[in-house]
């Protein structure tokens, strides 16, 4: 399975988050709470997805795309978001975000868009 770093600044969607990825069988290798940790724990433990909080204090989740693409251009990011961020979710995935889930999350659509990524067949993002 899959090496997972979560990144949101809800401590409640961390573990939300956390255990649903660990019940299927992935290994959540951290969880950040804002960019700058992101960033820092992306570079330490080179996850092979992250799920990404779009909006939280300080840097931003397109922000932190960025600074992720930089250190690794095939970095598999899944923005998670609430459904009247449109227009960030949308700047997200032009600059690299593979695909997003809208929040409220529930298990299913999160492991489905996982999944998807993380085989490489998602063609085009759509919203979970």
């Amino acid at each position: 399975m899959a090496r997972i770093l979560i990144v949101d600044d809800s401590m409640m969607m961390r573990k939300t988050l956390r255990t649903i990825l660990q019940r299927a069988g992935h290994i959540v290798t951290a969880e950040a709470a804002n960019g700058d940790q992101a960033i820092m724990y992306y570079a330490n433990h080179r996850p092979d997805l992250v799920t990404l909080d779009i909006t939280m204090p300080g840097m931003n989740g397109t922000e932190v795309i960025k600074k992720l693409r930089e250190i690794d251009p095939d970095a598999n990011v899944v923005i998670v978001s609430a459904l009247g961020q449109k227009h960030i979710i949308f700047e997200a995935l032009q600059n690299g975000a593979k695909n997003y889930i809208l929040k409220p999350i529930t298990e299913d659509k999160l492991l489905a868009v996982v999944n998807m990524v993380l085989t490489h067949s998602c063609d085009s993002p759509t919203p979970a």
